[in-house]
C-alpha cells in the first residue's frame, strides 16, 4: 500500500466583498438615521474648529438637506473634511493606527458616512474644503461593482468655497429610497424633522442652523418646572430631581427629572390624543450623549419604568420627564450603541445611572399618586414654578445644596427637593368616578341638557342627583 500524499493547499481568500458593505452593512439602519449619521459627521466638523466657544460653540454653522425622487444631497460650512483625515474617512471603518475619534463626538468605528451613501444609491460625490485642501471623492456603480480595486478617485476641485465644509450628492438612488423621497411623501419628511428636532434639539438650541428641503427645522427640547421663589429656603416645592456626577473614566453624568407641567386630571389622562395639551408624546426619559439626543422620552424598562418598584409608565404620569447627559472627549466611553441612536443597557455606567434615574422617577410618581384626584390643587403648585431648559437648569443647581454620596455607584452628589404633600382630608366628600360608552353618555347628555356634548362629568353629576332625590323622597 503506497504512503498518502500530503496535498499542498493555497492560503484561502478572506478579502472583504464590496456587496456586504453595501448592502449587509446598511440592511439594519433606517433611512432617517443614516441622514443623522451625516449631521454627526457635520458636528464632529465644528467640534475640530470650533472648540474654543462654550455658551453657543455652533453658532454660524448650518446643514442643508435637500432630495428629492432623483439625488439627495447634504451642504454644510462646518469646518471641511482636513486631507490628513482622507488615510481613514474614506475607509470602511476605522483603521488601528488612525488618530482617535473626534474629542466630544460620538462616533467611533468609522462607517457613518459611506453607510449613509451606501443606503441611499449607488453614485455619490463627496466634495470638500479645509484649509487650502480642495478635492472631490467620488463613488461610482462601476468603483462598487469591482471587489479587486478599493482605491477611490481623487481629484482637486474645480471651484473654492467660500467658507471650508462638505456637500455630499448622492445619485442613481435606489427605487425604495426615491419613492420616500418623492414631491408627495410628506411623511417622510415629517419624520426626519422631528427626529432632527428632538435628536439635536441641544445643538440646534446652541446655534446650530439644519434645514429640510429649505425649511428651518426647530429644536423640540425638554422643559422642566422649577420653582425658584422658594430655592434657598429649603421649603417644599416644585423643583427636578439631580444628580451629577464625573467617573473615573472622565464621564460627566448630569441628570434631572420632574415635571414639565400640571399633572393631568384623571378625565385629561383619559384624553391623550396628540392635538391634545395632555399627549403622551413628550414625557418619559430622553438620553443626551455629548449634546446628541441618542434617546427620546423613552417610556420603558429600557429607562426604568415597570422596574424596581417604579410603576409602568400609564397616562397619569404624562407630566413627568427626565434627562440624563453623558459628556466625554473618548466617545467610546459613552453607553451608545453602534448606531448611535440608542442606548448599550449593558453598559456598566448606564446601569449604574440608572438605579439614580429611578429614584428621581419615583420621587414625582408618588407624588401624582397622592394628589390623584387633587389635580386642581397640584395644579396651582406647579403653576408657581417656571418651565427651564436643561442648561438653565444646570446653572440654576449652583443655588442648590446638594448631598454627597460617597457610597453609589457611580460616586456623585444629587439634590433630592421636597415635594409638597397633601393634607389629610378631612372633607366628608368622595369622589366617584367611572367609564361609559361615549354613545351611551353624548345620548344623556342631550336628554338631560339638549346638548350630546356637555362634560361627561357634568352628565354623571346630574345622574346622582336625580337619583339621590329619588332616594330620599
Amino acid at each position: 500500500m503506497s504512503p498518502t500524499k500530503t496535498i499542498e493547499y493555497p492560503p484561502v481568500d478572506a478579502s472583504p466583498v464590496k456587496l456586504f458593505f453595501v448592502s449587509m452593512l446598511t440592511r439594519d439602519i433606517p433611512l432617517e438615521e443614516s441622514i443623522l449619521d451625516l449631521l454627526d459627521n457635520c458636528i464632529d466638523g465644528i467640534l475640530r474648529v470650533a472648540r474654543k466657544k462654550k455658551t453657543r460653540p455652533y453658532e454660524g454653522y448650518y446643514a442643508e438637506i435637500t432630495f428629492d425622487k432623483d439625488t439627495f444631497s447634504i451642504n454644510d460650512n462646518c469646518g471641511g473634511i482636513p486631507w490628513d483625515m482622507h488615510t481613514y474617512a474614506f475607509r470602511m471603518g476605522r483603521p488601528k493606527d488612525a488618530q482617535t475619534a473626534e474629542p466630544g463626538g460620538v462616533g467611533v468605528y468609522g462607517i457613518g458616512m459611506k453607510r449613509a451613501v451606501f443606503k441611499m444609491g449607488r453614485n455619490a460625490q463627496i466634495s470638500t474644503q479645509h484649509g487650502d485642501h480642495r478635492y472631490e471623492v467620488d463613488i461610482t456603480p462601476s468603483w462598487i461593482d469591482d471587489d479587486n480595486d478599493w482605491n477611490i478617485p481623487v481629484t482637486a476641485a474645480k471651484k473654492s468655497r467660500s467658507e471650508d465644509g462638505t456637500t455630499i450628492v448622492v445619485g442613481e438612488l435606489y427605487s425604495s429610497i426615491a419613492q420616500r423621497f418623492s414631491s408627495d411623501s410628506r411623511a417622510f419628511t415629517n419624520d426626519l424633522e422631528r427626529m432632527i428636532s428632538t435628536h439635536y434639539a441641544f445643538i440646534i438650541d446652541k446655534g446650530f442652523r439644519v434645514e429640510i428641503n429649505r425649511v428651518a427645522v426647530k429644536p423640540r427640547p425638554t422643559r422642566l418646572i422649577f420653582d425658584r421663589s422658594v430655592a434657598r429656603r429649603g421649603a417644599s416645592t416644585i423643583q427636578p430631581y439631580i444628580f451629577r456626577s464625573t467617573t473615573p473614566e472622565g464621564v460627566s453624568v448630569f441628570l434631572a427629572v420632574g415635571f414639565t407641567r400640571p399633572i393631568p386630571s384623571e378625565e385629561e389622562a383619559a384624553n391623550t390624543t396628540e392635538e391634545t395639551k395632555y399627549s403622551s408624546l413628550d414625557a418619559g426619559w430622553t438620553v443626551v450623549c455629548n449634546d446628541r439626543a441618542v434617546l427620546y422620552c423613552d417610556r420603558s424598562e429600557l429607562t426604568g419604568w415597570g422596574e424596581a418598584g417604579v410603576p409602568r409608565f400609564h397616562n397619569q404620569f404624562i407630566a413627568i420627564a427626565g434627562i440624563v447627559e453623558f459628556k466625554s472627549d473618548d466617545p467610546s466611553q459613552l453607553p451608545t450603541t453602534t448606531t448611535k441612536r440608542g442606548i448599550d443597557a449593558s453598559s456598566r455606567l448606564y446601569l449604574q445611572v440608572k438605579n439614580k434615574m429611578r429614584e428621581g422617577m419615583s420621587l414625582f410618581t408618588d407624588y401624582t399618586n397622592k394628589w390623584k384626584g387633587r389635580a386642581d390643587e397640584a395644579r396651582k403648585q406647579i403653576n408657581a414654578g417656571v418651565p427651564l431648559s436643561f442648561e438653565q437648569i444646570r446653572t440654576e443647581s449652583g443655588n442648590l445644596r446638594f448631598k454627597a454620596l460617597k457610597k453609589s455607584f457611580p460616586k456623585g452628589e444629587q439634590y433630592r427637593p421636597s415635594l409638597p404633600v397633601p393634607a389629610k382630608a378631612t372633607s366628608t366628600k368622595r369622589r366617584i368616578a367611572f367609564s361609559k360608552d361615549a354613545t351611551e353618555v353624548r345620548q344623556l347628555g342631550e336628554f338631560l341638557f339638549e346638548d350630546p356634548e356637555y362634560d361627561p362629568s357634568g352628565v354623571g353629576e346630574k345622574c346622582f342627583d336625580i337619583m339621590l332625590e329619588e332616594a330620599t323622597k
